[in-house]
């Protein structure tokens, strides 16, 4: 059962919409207690990283997520979190992967935010089980997780190569929006779900 990180930076609704059609159950995470009744916790995010992590903060979990043994996911800003720092309001994160978070720079010539689908190329990794190699996911974000070949498991390139999804241990993080990306991203839900 999986337990969504409940502490105001997501948009829950089209996650939970996902959840429901895959037929996984969810709850919510509120207090320290909660992170024991599920095996799978999910970190979703929108918007800031900075104002997401100071939301963060109060709810007093990051302590026990740093701890946490069963598989964790990141989506969006909830990867980003995970990350050791950002450049969104120059925040210290939870620094779970030592990655950081950049600011797309606009003398790539590119439009911000990145908003759409984009091609992702993936490794052999099983958060990607039966996902097709140059899958199209969906992406809304102006700030980028820096390519490192240790902790990347996809990459996706807008301007410049980035990663779309990494893994340490039993953390994983996509920038993409799984709940908003088709059948391929409800593949990446489904093997989330089946990870031990």
């Amino acid at each position: 059962m999986i337990g969504i990180v409940n502490y105001g930076a997501g948009n829950i609704f089209s996650l939970t919409a996902a959840l429901e059609r895959l037929n996984l159950q969810y709850g919510m995470v509120n207090t320290e207690s909660d992170l024991e009744k599920y095996s799978h916790i999910i970190i979703p995010g929108v918007g800031h990283a900075g104002a997401a992590m100071e939301k963060l903060k109060h709810t007093g979990l990051i302590k026990a997520i740093k701890a946490l043994k069963k598989p964790v996911l990141g989506i969006c800003v909830g990867m980003q979190l995970i990350t050791e720092h950002s450049e969104e309001g120059d925040a210290a994160l939870l620094d779970i992967v030592p990655v950081k978070t950049k600011k797309f720079d606009k003398s790539l010539n590119i439009k911000i935010p990145h908003m759409g689908w984009n091609d992702v190329q993936h490794k052999n990794n099983s958060l990607f089980e039966g996902v097709e190699v140059n899958a199209q996911f969906y992406f809304v974000h102006s700030y980028f997780i820096e390519y490192n070949p240790t902790f990347d498991i996809a990459s996706a390139n807008y301007g410049l190569k980035f990663s779309a999804a990494v893994q340490k241990d039993n953390f994983y993080g996509v920038q993409f929006h799984p709940e908003k990306s088709g059948k391929a991203g409800e593949q990446i839900l489904k093997n989330f779900s089946n990870l031990s």
